[in-house]
């Protein structure tokens, strides 16, 4: 017969930090991302700040129509990152689909379930960036179909930019993107940027971009602004964190203004 084991219940338990890490930013990505994970967990992610993850159902092609069905599917996959916590940011991590649903609606889901937490998504961070840059003029590389590219188009000229010019590769699913090897980018970067930009915007989350921040930005002897980089940028400035980074690129080493 097994003697019983005594267990003996301490009678006071040990003081709790206020939370585990000082500060939460939380991620909603796309059921089939591949690249937003490991970039944030390369320039978000320390011991002091945490990032957390709900993915939301999401099927290709990338057509507008596809993108906006990911509307309904935001206020659920706030409400899954740390129930009833407070985060110090929430990234959206969609270009294209933050385009086409618009960034008020974007916004109001996600507080519908986090309450006063400050949303981020790419082009909204992509803008920020590109004026902390003090860019005025852009050329702009996406990996979408024209059809996918036209509402980004307009979204960068009615945040008044000057679009000298505007690639895209015409890729339907975010997979296949995200296999586009980043020394490849370097080379579409250098044939993307028009002589008259003052930067490049390289749009998609999908893209390896961020990798390849610094070569891109040596080829083409302009600033660089990714998808990836500038969510990064936007949610560690909220977080109070201003260390420059710069080997994400000129943007990572300026403030949030």
């Amino acid at each position: 017969m097994t003697t019983p084991v005594d267990i003996r219940l301490r009678s006071t338990r040990p003081a709790l930090d206020a939370r585990p890490l000082e500060k939460r930013v939380g991620l909603i990505i796309l059921a089939t991302d591949h690249t937003t994970e490991p970039d944030f967990r390369r320039m978000v992610a320390s011991d002091r700040i945490g990032v957390y993850v709900a993915r939301i159902p999401y099927a290709n092609p990338t057509t507008p129509e596809n993108l906006r069905k990911m509307q309904p599917s935001l206020t659920a996959g706030a409400a899954l990152i740390l129930p009833d916590e407070p985060l110090d940011a929430i990234c959206y991590s969609c270009t294209s689909a933050s385009v086409v649903i618009g960034d008020a609606e974007i916004e109001a889901a996600v507080q519908a379930a986090k309450p006063g937490v400050p949303v981020v998504t790419p082009p909204t961070a992509g803008v920020h960036g590109l004026k902390a840059l003090g860019a005025r003029t852009i050329s702009i590389l996406t990996p979408y179909t024209v059809e996918t590219s036209r509402p980004m188009a307009a979204y960068f000229a009615a945040h008044g930019f000057e679009i000298a010019s505007f690639t895209c590769l015409g890729f339907e699913d975010d997979r296949e993107m995200a296999r586009i090897a980043p020394a490849s980018l370097v080379d579409l970067a250098r044939e993307a940027t028009d002589a008259k930009a003052d930067a490049l915007f390289v749009s998609c989350t999908a893209l390896r971009a961020a990798l390849a921040v610094v070569g891109m930005e040596e080829a083409i002897g302009r600033p660089v602004v990714t998808s990836n980089q500038a969510t990064a940028w936007n949610c560690l400035r909220l977080c109070g964190d201003d260390e420059p980074r710069a080997e994400f690129g000129r943007l990572m080493t300026l403030p949030l203004n």
